[in-house]
């Protein structure tokens, strides 16, 4: 008997149409169930190879730095640690720049692995224009440890690329949170633009490149970003100016 929800499942990764055996799961289920639990359970756990990311970026001449977290468990228990960079990681950082890149292992090293290096090349081949900084590799990193960054690099926007908090569905999922003028410990999370869920499942990496450089080029506009800055505002107006720049090379 054929089941009705085979080609449903063959559209989404969410775990819908499970069926059943008397009150129970069908086995197939729960052991898919306990492995997608154990793949976001090794991505949270799993650390960042930084020696692979920087060779991968090698000809931008990437800066690898750490939090003040000094392993995995003091990161999980103490998220303050890893909003705040290393006294010997700030020695490292050499501004000044307009745009801060980092990209940061956060609760998916796994994300930050497989995605980071091509979403770094992108977003720099969008914006050759930008005076982004060298890619700055965080370790043990929190989303807000861009803004100390930032701050060391003297820069007026940060986009920090991180790996996200898991689901069972996706342990490789990568956020980009950007943020006009940060301030380290001062700014909040609602003054920071959200572009998430990217991965080959979820927001191609030529989609989020689109809304990412569509929010930074209007928050160097508006001078903030967050709640007073609409994505949709933001892909509106770099419409326009887009179809002007293909019109220009036709």
């Amino acid at each position: 008997m054929s089941d009705p929800f085979d080609h449903l499942r063959g559209l989404t990764a969410a775990r819908i149409g499970l069926g059943r055996t008397g009150v129970s799961l069908p086995t197939q289920r729960v052991l898919e169930f306990q492995m997608a639990h154990a793949q976001a359970r090794d991505a949270i756990h799993a650390p960042l190879d930084v020696s692979k990311v920087v060779s991968e970026l090698a000809d931008l001449a990437p800066v690898a730095v750490e939090s003040r977290a000094v392993d995995r468990r003091a990161y999980l228990e103490r998220p303050d640690a890893g909003r705040r960079l290393s006294d010997a990681s700030r020695e490292r950082l050499m501004g000044p720049c307009e745009v801060a890149l980092v990209l940061g292992d956060g609760l998916s090293a796994r994300a930050a692995q497989e995605h980071g290096p091509a979403m770094v090349r992108a977003l720099r081949a969008a914006t050759p224009d930008w005076g982004w900084s060298p890619p700055v590799i965080a370790t043990m990193a929190r989303v807000a440890l861009g803004d100390e960054i930032a701050a060391a690099l003297g820069a007026d926007l940060v986009v920090m690329l991180i790996g996200e908090r898991p689901g069972l569905s996706s342990p490789d999922s990568l956020g980009a949170y950007i943020a006009f003028a940060p301030q380290p410990a001062v700014t909040t999370d609602a003054q920071r633009n959200c572009v998430s869920n990217i991965r080959p499942a979820g927001l191609p990496i030529a989609e989020a490149v689109r809304k990412i450089v569509a929010i930074s080029t209007l928050a160097r506009r508006l001078r903030q970003t967050g709640v007073a800055l609409k994505e949709d505002d933001a892909l509106a107006l770099l419409a326009p100016e887009r179809q002007a720049i293909e019109g220009q090379k036709n």
